[in-house]
């Protein structure tokens, strides 16, 4: 097995996911298992289906492609892209929408496709990432899809946390409640989905906050890293269901900070150094076009990561007590931005436990 490799435990990613859709299920909760993060990996879909999550939800449609085999309903999570419509209504069974001429799209796919398709419209709750705004541009909206040959509207939805950093409170939740009645009343309509938002929600279980009539969530931080609210680890899951190993290619005393001028880097930074003397130092062969140095965490606490270029990883080794060597190994977890970036580069290789 070639190196860099992820080293992947499915028996930890089905433990996380069996444990939260319990939890879901007594809150009356169905689970959209978001597999953005591990690029669709049809090996950890299969995981995941197995834990008995009701959704396979992901932001792109190429990786929903991938899981197409499994059967259980695909949401595409990410504001669907008219030049996409063909392939979405394939391999997909729902949306998140907030456009009306891109649900139109749909609808006319879906009746050349001969099916009905599912749509979530997404309010803005205040993140200011997608979604509608202003109630009247909401009730407009419903309006003209219930017109919409092809389109079933499934119920409405938000996203906090990702963009504005907002956090999800039992106050600004309540507001789809509230929308949903709106809609019922006036439209005539029946919504059966509010869908809640991402891992950030599940903060709101403590204290039993979560409004009662929030029936859907869209997990994929706690399911696969066991994170929630600003990345804070979800009690009795796993943290470590990923570790990246690399392989050691140089190890060489050197001074701490570069001699003579300094400039800027291949990225077009000037980098800034301690003056530490002289140290052990440990290249690996893992660069930022693998995984930024800020995404790695070294199982050995008594490491420090001084940094790395495009196919290099600097690591100051000098206050270990391992023993180290040229081809030998260093372990790292993964923050959720290190998973995705080691599962999308084709040099890093996949391991599943």
């Amino acid at each position: 097995m070639t190196y860099p490799k992820l080293l992947i435990d499915l028996k930890k990613i089905e433990e996380n996911a069996c444990k939260m859709v319990n939890r879901c299920r007594k809150r009356e909760i169905s689970v959209v298992a978001v597999t953005k993060v591990v690029c669709g990996n049809e090996i950890i879909g299969k995981a995941l289906v197995g834990a008995g999550v009701d959704i396979l939800g992901d932001s792109r449609i190429e990786n929903l492609k991938k899981l197409s085999k499994l059967k259980i309903p695909k949401m595409l999570i990410r504001i669907p892209m008219a030049s996409q419509t063909r392939e979405i209504v394939r391999y997909s069974d729902i949306s998140l929408v907030s456009e009306i001429s891109t649900i139109k799209s749909l609808g006319s796919e879906a009746v050349l496709q001969g099916k009905e398709y599912n749509i979530i419209l997404m309010v803005d709750l205040g993140d200011l990432r997608e979604g509608i705004f202003y109630m009247e541009d909401i009730f407009n909206t419903v309006e003209k899809i219930t017109n919409i040959e092809g389109i079933k509207l499934l119920g409405i939805g938000s996203n906090l946390t990702c963009y504005g950093g907002v956090v999800p409170t039992e106050k600004n939740l309540s507001r789809l409640i509230e929308i949903k009645s709106k809609l019922e009343e006036r439209l005539k309509v029946t919504l059966e989905v509010i869908s809640g938002g991402n891992s950030g929600v599940l903060s709101l279980f403590d204290g039993d906050s979560i409004p009662k009539k929030v029936n859907q969530l869209r997990l994929g931080a706690s399911l696969l890293m066991g994170i929630g609210l600003d990345d804070q680890v979800i009690e009795d899951l796993h943290t470590d269901a990923f570790t990246l190993e690399a392989e050691i290619v140089e190890i060489k005393d050197k001074p701490s900070v570069p001699v003579g001028k300094i400039g800027l880097d291949a990225f077009g930074n000037k980098p800034v150094f301690i003056n530490r003397g002289i140290r052990r130092r440990a290249i690996c062969a893992l660069g930022k076009q693998d995984i930024h140095p800020d995404d790695l965490i070294p199982t050995d606490k008594d490491i420090i990561i001084l940094g790395g270029s495009s196919d290099h990883l600097i690591l100051d080794i000098t206050d270990s007590s391992q023993s180290y060597c040229v081809n030998g190994r260093v372990e790292f977890q993964v923050s959720y931005g290190g998973c995705l970036s080691a599962m999308s580069s084709e040099y890093i290789s996949k391991v599943f436990l």
